[in-house]
């Protein structure tokens, strides 16, 4: 990004213009970011990128559902899904509006706010695991469906998201496949679309999709 426009977003809410791009390069640019909501503020090591219609692992892949309207809207959306029957994870809407690519964020460190996040994640867990993973991350801000389409470039939205004060050494910035994608999607060959920050505790393991059984 240039670096006149870099050194401003990192003071201020990230606006339109920084999502509005192509969600590879979004990916890449919200490593080391920061995102806070209520008392909460994580720094971003690990995310995955969702390119829409077309990316066989984007829950976008087939078109527009009520359930992925949001991905369709304005760059810099929130789009916040239930998973599994009991976890949230969230996603910041890219690319021109129509488009449906997403960021997902995977996982972070905590850098304000430990004790909120420990009331919400659990007294006893480890520090390093408050936001290691999507499911975690989400918990720790706690994110839900209530923030799910919120405009986190507007001034009063309770999302901020900040970019990096520190970037992390482009040295440092390793690619992969995606985490728990199966069939195509997962294909580290073709979707090499997981980044995150080598040497980063925080940062999740990485485990393969497993193929759905039909019934």
């Amino acid at each position: 990004m240039p670096r006149a426009c870099a050194r401003l977003w990192r003071v201020t809410r990230l606006p339109r213009g920084f999502y509005d791009r192509p969600v590879l390069d979004v990916a890449v640019d919200l490593l080391g970011a920061r995102i806070s909501h209520e008392g909460v503020t994580i720094r971003l090591t690990e995310v995955e990128a969702y390119a829409g219609v077309g990316d066989p692992g984007s829950h976008a892949f087939r078109g527009q559902t009520p359930r992925t309207a949001v991905m369709f809207g304005p760059p810099g959306g929130i789009y916040v899904y239930f998973t599994y029957g009991m976890h949230w994870c969230a996603n910041l809407v890219c690319g021109p509006e129509g488009q449906a690519s997403a960021v997902l964020l995977r996982a972070g460190e905590v850098v304000a706010g430990e004790s909120t996040a420990r009331e919400r994640r659990g007294e006893a867990c480890p520090t390093r695991d408050l936001a290691r993973g999507p499911a975690r991350l989400a918990s720790a801000l706690g994110l839900s469906g209530l923030q799910n389409g919120l405009q986190t470039t507007d001034g009063d939205c309770p999302v901020r998201v900040v970019a990096a004060a520190d970037p992390p050494d482009p040295a440092l910035v390793r690619t992969g496949p995606r985490v728990g994608v199966s069939g195509a999607g997962g294909d580290g060959t073709a979707y090499p679309w997981r980044f995150w920050i080598d040497g980063e505790s925080t940062v999740s393991p990485y485990r393969p999709g497993k193929p759905r059984r039909r019934p």
